[in-house]
């Protein structure tokens, strides 16, 4: 067990010494949904050389509601090989959902992880990212888990 524990600590250790230094900021679109259409504006500002928060902002639609969702997600960042890094955080969110067909609304939390890869053009500024963001929803009608899956495009600065 401590022979495992110490590989494990070896491991992440070589991680961080390779972690890449990452943007100060991007600022773009993450497109997906787990079960309809999502479009996001999303935000990334460095916290240190390989850490950062993300903020989006964006709408929810499928056929049962409409919606908006704010996510804050904390993120490390490593590198995985030149260009390419992969990514994973923690996070949580406020969204508001209107049911199709009733009066119905509600306002919810959900506590959120995301893990993904993404890949940083050398000679422009363009960041492209594919994620996969499991949510846990607390509310009363929206009281579940998601599968948000998106992909996603930044502009560097």
């Amino acid at each position: 067990m401590r022979n495992l524990v110490l590989g494990f600590a070896l491991i992440l250790g070589a991680l961080s010494i390779n972690a890449q230094s990452i943007s100060e900021n991007a600022l773009g679109l993450r497109l997906g949904d787990d079960d309809g259409f999502g479009g996001e504006i999303s935000y990334q500002r460095a916290l240190g050389d390989n850490n950062r928060v993300e903020i989006d902002l964006g709408i929810r639609n499928n056929n049962n509601f409409d919606g908006f969702k704010a996510t804050g997600i904390y993120q490390w960042v490593w590198q995985l090989d030149g260009d390419f890094n992969w990514y994973a955080g923690l996070g949580a969110g406020l969204a508001n959902y209107d049911s199709k067909g009733s009066d119905e609304s509600e306002t919810f939390v959900f506590a959120s992880g995301d893990i993904g890869i993404e890949y940083n053009f050398p000679n422009t500024p363009i960041l492209l990212s594919l994620d996969y963001r499991p949510e846990f929803s607390f509310g009363d009608r929206f009281n579940d888990f998601g599968n948000d899956i998106a992909f996603g495009i930044r502009y560097q600065f």
